[in-house]
């Protein structure tokens, strides 16, 4: 009898010990959720516009949400993402989703952009301007959104259309895309790096040979 105790006393501790261990790994983070927390945090998202819609059936109107967001990684990586739903943090989570599949590069020059660019998307114009450091974005709107997100630091902007939000966004969007680098415009252009590019990059070039 005591030895059948014990046994069953064993037992009881392996099965004790396979649920405990059991409990810790249903405890754990899913590696998928850990890979999608770890990407939210790095980006930046920002939701530019959110406006009701309304879809003509049979039966009458249909009304849904339709939220434009901006993702980037403040590193020269930017898009925008456009979703529409019956609720507005659907709307804004399928607006996040579909940024996030394909984040456009842009060509930089430090904080600011490497020469002055002009974008039409729509009834919306966009021109974008470089800017000495300290000057900070001079920017309103969806404008402001997408260059932060970029990761422009200085520049001198004007919306020279229609006010849209999301055409102004996309605008801009194209307008950075648009960019070249200076070795690019230098190769386009048959002149040296050093002379198409910002006058105060030039001096502090110049200053640092000296």
């Amino acid at each position: 009898m005591a030895d059948e105790q014990e046994k069953q006393g064993r037992g009881g501790n392996r099965g004790g010990e396979r649920g405990g261990k059991r409990d810790k790994r249903d405890n754990r983070e899913p590696r998928g959720d850990r890979r999608d927390r770890e990407e939210k945090e790095e980006l930046d998202e920002r939701v530019v516009d959110i406006a009701r819609v309304a879809k003509v059936i049979k039966g009458g109107r249909r009304f849904a949400f339709r939220t434009v967001v901006v993702v980037g990684d403040n590193k020269g990586r930017v898009n925008i993402g456009i979703g529409k739903a019956r609720g507005v943090p659907d709307a804004i989570r399928k607006s996040t989703d579909r940024a996030k599949r394909h984040l456009h590069k842009v060509n930089l020059s430090g904080t600011t952009i490497p020469h002055m660019v002009v974008a039409r998307y729509g009834g919306a114009k966009v021109l974008l301007r470089p800017a000495a450091p300290g000057t900070g974005v001079i920017a309103g709107g969806g404008v402001r959104a997408v260059l932060e997100a970029a990761g422009v630091r200085d520049i001198l902007t004007k919306s020279q259309g229609s006010g849209n939000l999301l055409n102004v966004a996309m605008a801009t969007l194209t307008a950075l895309q648009m960019l070249r680098s200076p070795e690019e415009l230098a190769a386009m252009r048959g002149k040296s790096v050093e002379s198409v590019r910002p006058f105060w990059e030039r001096k502090r070039s110049s200053e640092n040979e000296q």
